[in-house]
C-alpha cells in the first residue's frame, strides 16, 4: 500500500508560524502610529467631552453621577491622562443633560492646553485597541493556526472603522476588546472548565459590562448562536449535554461571582438599597433610550425609531469591499461544513449575534455601536484567506486573487488616512452623505480644518449652525459666528453647514419652512472642508455663489 502523501507547507506558512507573534506586534505598532497621527488633526467629536467629564468625576470626586447610561471603565481611561496632567473637575452646575458636555469642554479648555488634554484623553483608549488585537490573535491561533492569527491581526488593524474609534475618547473600543474577550474566554471555559478559565471568563465579562451595557444583549446573542451551531454540527446526545452542564455549574458560579464583584468595584462599591445603584439606573436609562428612539438618517430618510436594516447597510458601505469578500468566502466555506471550517462557527456566531440584535434596536447612530462585529469577521476572513492560499497550490490564479484582495484592502485603508471616521467603500463613492451621517461621517471632527480654511481666506464672519457647541473663537480661532441662518435665501459672505445638521434637520432649524427646498439643498457648496462640512462663499450679489 502506498504511503499517504506528506502535506506540502503553504508558501510562507513556516515563517508565519515561527515569527507570527513578532509580526503581529509590528502590525499593532504600525496601526498605533496611524491612530496617534490622527489626534492632532481632528477637534473633539460630539460625545468626547461628556465621556471625559464623567471619567474625571469618578477620578476626582469618587462618585459617578453625571450620567449612568454608560458605565465608567472607558470614561475613566479617557480622563486619566488629563487627571495626571493636573486637570480636575471644573464644577459646572448640573442643570440639564448638556451640562456634562459643558463640563467636559471646560476640562479640555483648562490651562489653555486643549490639544494636549484631548490627545491624552484619546491616548487612554489606545490600550483597548491593543487588547482587541490580542484577542483577535489569540482566537486565530488557538482555534486555527499561527498564520491565521497573523492574518486576522492584519485584517483587523487595517479596518478604517477600527482605526477611527480606537483614536477617539469614547466607549466603543473598550466594548470591542472586552466583549470579544468575554466570548472567547467563554469558549475556552466551556471546553476546559477549570477554575482558572472560569476566573478569566468572569474578569472578561465584568470588564465588558463596565465598558458598555450592550454587553447584556450582544454576549447572550453570540452564545446562543454559537450553541446552535454546535448542536447542528456535532449533534450531541441530550444526556451528555445535561451531564456537561452539571459539571460546569461550580466554575460558572465562580465566574459570576468574579464578574459581579468586578462590576461593583467599577462603581466604587457604591450602595443605596442595592449594590452599584448606578448600574441599574444606567440599564434602565438605556432601555428607555431605546424605547424612545434616537434621531437617525439612512439613504435619504429620517426617523426617530430607526430602520431595521440600518446596520446591514452600515456594514455594507463602511467596510472595505475586499474584507467583505473574504468574509463572504469564509461564510461559504463554513456553510459547506468543511472539516477545517467547523471552527469558524463561533466567530461567525459572535458577529452574527451582534448584527441580529442590531436589527431590533431603535438607536441607529453608526457602525461604532456594533464595532465588535469586526473581531469575529476578522478571524473568519483570515481563515478564508488561508484556505485560498491552500487552494492556490493547485490553482495559481487563486493566489493572484488573494493577493489582489489583500493589496486592495491595504490600499483603501492607507489612502483613507487620516479620515478613518468618514471612510466609505466604493459602493458609496461620491455622495456618502446621502447614505449615512452622524458618527459615520460628521461627528464634529473637522473644526480645526474649518478654522484653517477660513483663516486662509481671511473670512471676517461666518454663518453656521454647528453640530456641537464650544468656544469656537477661543479654541479654534474661527471668526465671529452668526447661527441665525436664513435657510430660504443665502446671505452674502461665508456660510457653512454640518452634514449631520443638514441631513438630520437637527435643532429644529428648518421646521418652520414646510414644503420649502432650503438653499443648502439647492446650491452646490463652493468646497468641502474635510469630509463633514460644506462651505459656501456668496459675493455681495445675493444668491450668486462665487466661482
Amino acid at each position: 500500500m502506498a504511503a499517504a502523501p506528506v502535506p506540502v507547507p503553504l508558501p510562507g506558512e513556516g515563517f508565519l508560524e515561527r515569527h507570527g507573534w513578532a509580526i503581529a506586534v509590528v502590525l499593532v505598532l504600525v496601526a498605533s502610529i496611524r491612530i496617534i497621527a490622527t489626534y492632532s488633526v481632528f477637534s473633539h467629536t460630539y460625545d468626547e467631552p461628556a465621556h471625559i467629564a464623567c471619567g474625571m468625576e469618578w477620578l476626582d470626586k469618587g462618585v459617578y453621577k453625571w450620567e449612568p447610561q454608560h458605565p465608567p471603565l472607558a470614561r475613566v481611561a479617557t480622563a486619566l491622562g488629563p487627571y495626571l496632567l493636573g486637570t480636575r473637575c471644573q464644577n459646572t452646575p448640573n442643570v440639564d443633560l448638556f451640562s456634562m458636555t459643558k463640563e467636559g469642554l471646560a476640562i479640555l479648555d483648562y490651562g489653555n492646553r486643549y490639544d494636549l488634554t484631548l490627545e491624552l484623553a484619546r491616548l487612554g483608549v489606545l490600550p483597548f485597541f491593543w487588547i482587541a488585537c490580542l484577542v483577535v490573535y489569540w482566537w486565530g491561533r488557538r482555534y486555527f493556526s499561527g498564520p491565521v492569527a497573523v492574518a486576522a491581526v492584519f485584517l483587523f488593524s487595517f479596518l478604517p472603522p477600527i482605526l477611527a474609534h480606537a483614536g477617539l475618547a469614547t466607549t466603543d473600543m473598550a466594548l470591542t476588546a472586552f466583549l470579544a474577550a468575554a466570548f472567547l474566554s467563554a469558549l475556552i471555559w466551556v471546553e476546559h472548565p477549570t477554575l482558572g478559565h472560569a476566573a478569566l471568563f468572569g474578569v472578561s465579562t465584568g470588564l465588558a459590562m463596565l465598558s458598555k451595557f450592550s454587553t447584556l444583549v450582544f454576549l447572550p446573542a453570540g452564545v446562543v448562536l454559537s450553541l446552535a451551531w454546535y448542536l447542528a454540527t456535532e449533534r450531541p446526545k441530550l444526556e451528555w449535554l445535561l451531564g456537561a452542564a452539571r459539571k460546569r455549574i461550580p466554575s460558572l458560579g465562580l465566574a459570576v461571582l468574579i464578574a459581579c464583584l468586578l462590576i461593583w468595584a467599577g462603581f466604587r462599591f457604591s450602595f443605596a438599597k442595592v449594590p452599584a445603584p448606578e448600574l441599574f439606573q444606567g440599564i434602565q436609562d438605556v432601555m428607555r433610550h431605546n424605547a424612545e428612539g434616537h434621531p437617525s438618517f439612512l439613504l435619504g430618510e429620517r426617523s426617530n425609531t430607526g430602520f431595521w436594516y440600518f446596520y446591514p447597510v452600515v456594514i455594507a458601505v463602511k467596510t472595505p469591499l475586499a474584507f467583505l469578500i473574504l468574509v463572504a468566502l469564509g461564510l461559504t466555506f463554513a456553510i459547506r461544513k468543511r472539516e477545517w471550517f467547523r471552527r469558524a462557527g463561533p466567530p461567525l456566531a459572535f458577529s452574527a449575534g451582534i448584527v441580529l440584535v442590531g436589527l431590533f434596536t431603535h438607536i441607529n447612530i453608526g457602525v461604532r455601536h456594533i464595532l465588535p462585529v469586526y473581531v469575529g469577521f476578522s478571524v473568519l476572513a483570515a481563515a478564508a484567506a488561508m484556505r485560498l492560499l491552500e487552494l492556490g497550490r493547485a490553482r495559481k490564479w487563486i493566489l493572484t486573487v488573494l493577493g489582489v484582495l489583500l493589496a486592495w484592502l491595504a490600499a483603501s485603508s492607507l489612502l483613507s488616512h487620516p479620515d478613518y471616521l468618514a471612510y466609505f467603500n466604493e459602493l458609496a463613492a461620491g455622495e456618502p452623505e446621502n447614505i449615512l451621517v452622524d458618527s459615520d461621517l460628521d461627528w464634529g471632527q473637522d473644526l480645526k480644518r474649518l478654522a484653517a480654511r477660513l483663516h486662509e481666506a481671511g473670512a471676517q464672519q461666518l454663518r453656521w449652525v454647528p453640530l456641537q457647541v464650544t468656544d469656537f473663537q477661543k479654541e479654534f480661532g474661527l471668526p465671529p459666528i452668526d447661527t441665525h441662518m436664513d435657510v430660504v435665501n443665502p446671505a452674502p459672505g461665508w456660510s457653512a453647514v454640518s452634514l449631520t445638521v443638514l441631513k438630520q434637520r437637527r435643532l429644529g432649524l428648518w421646521d418652520s419652512y414646510p414644503g420649502v427646498t432650503i438653499w443648502p439643498d439647492r446650491i452646490k457648496p463652493t468646497e468641502k472642508v474635510g469630509k463633514s462640512i460644506w462651505l459656501w462663499y456668496f459675493p455681495p450679489e445675493p444668491g450668486s455663489p462665487a466661482q
